[in-house]
């Protein structure tokens, strides 16, 4: 059995998430090969090269593949789909857009958001917001699967000795083409690669007490900002900071909870993080189930004395 980890990149290099894919593709079968499509990707095909546990990159090189868009590299995928046992994604906004697609043009049943392998054809994931935990086994020949990357731990990123094997790229889809892109720009860690995060929920009661409450333990900390479901529906933090199951899913070393109840989309979203320390004048807030280190206090007052002493 041979898995193939499509990887994430921006041309240049590979994404944190990739490693934590290959880490379960690894669980899946002998061999993992990783599919590199884009375009002038070849420093991204060399890195994934030096990746340990990778045997086989394979280089696919077309200016249609340069944004990865997803009617495109399904395509890619779909190619080669007949070589694999197993088609691993990382359960990322990318990895969701194209996972789909392939499974739908396979005729298969796609597994998604895997946090444990068993078998080669049997995973654990979760279901109902994190509450649940479901074993499922996979019988069809070849398993699309989408990995929720706090569930495994990276592989390294050198060491590996891999072939890079270039591939002749399909032409790019006539139906779709890329208009352009707004990219956040952002002097913190990225939210999901984070070592540290600090979140605020609804209880800051504006933008304005988010930022001067939040910002600077997250700048004393050098951490990433997350927020609750909650505070960015009230506008208090954009979009792209929200934790949660219909947020980013995050697994840092430490994460600070401030004035969040610990709703259960935002649970399974920051459950797996290695220390959760929790600030709610709610003892009984059911944040406090999964913290670490809880404390019952006024965010208003305890954020500040805890951003002087450090």
């Amino acid at each position: 059995m041979t898995s193939l980890v499509i990887a994430e990149h921006d041309n240049a290099s590979i994404k944190p998430a990739t490693l934590n894919t290959i880490a379960a593709a690894a669980q899946c079968g002998a061999d993992v090969h990783v599919l590199v499509a884009g375009f002038n990707a070849a420093a991204a095909a060399a890195a994934a090269s030096q990746i340990a546990g990778v045997s086989k990159v394979i280089h696919a090189d077309e200016s249609g593949l340069a944004h990865g868009l997803a009617e495109n590299v399904a395509a890619q995928v779909l190619a080669i789909a007949a070589a694999y046992s197993h088609i691993v994604f990382a359960a990322t906004a990318s990895g969701k857009n194209i996972a789909p697609r392939v499974a739908a043009k396979l005729d298969v049943g796609q597994v998604s958001d895997i946090t444990k392998v068993i078998s080669a054809d049997t995973f654990e994931r979760p279901i109902y917001a994190g509450n649940a935990v479901a074993t499922v086994q996979a019988t069809d020949a070849t398993k699309v699967l989408t990995v929720r990357t706090t569930g495994f731990d990276p592989v390294a990123a050198s060491g590996g000795s891999a072939a890079v094997e270039s591939l002749a790229a399909l032409a790019a889809s006539a139906s779709v083409s890329f208009l352009g892109s707004e990219i956040a720009k952002n002097d913190r860690p990225e939210l999901t690669a984070a070592k540290v995060i600090v979140s605020g929920g609804r209880a800051l009661g504006s933008a304005e007490k988010f930022n001067e409450i939040i910002t600077p333990l997250a700048d004393k900390l050098h951490a990433a900002m997350g927020a609750s479901r909650a505070a960015v529906d009230a506008g208090y933090a954009p979009n792209d900071w929200q934790v949660g199951q219909t947020g980013k899913i995050v697994a840092p070393q430490l994460y600070i909870a401030c004035g969040i109840s610990g709703a259960i989309q935002h649970l399974a979203g920051m459950k797996d993080s290695k220390v959760i320390v929790a600030i709610n004048k709610d003892a009984e807030a059911p944040i406090f189930s999964v913290a670490d280190y809880g404390l019952v206090a006024d965010l208003f007052v305890a954020v500040p004395e805890l951003v002087a002493v450090l």
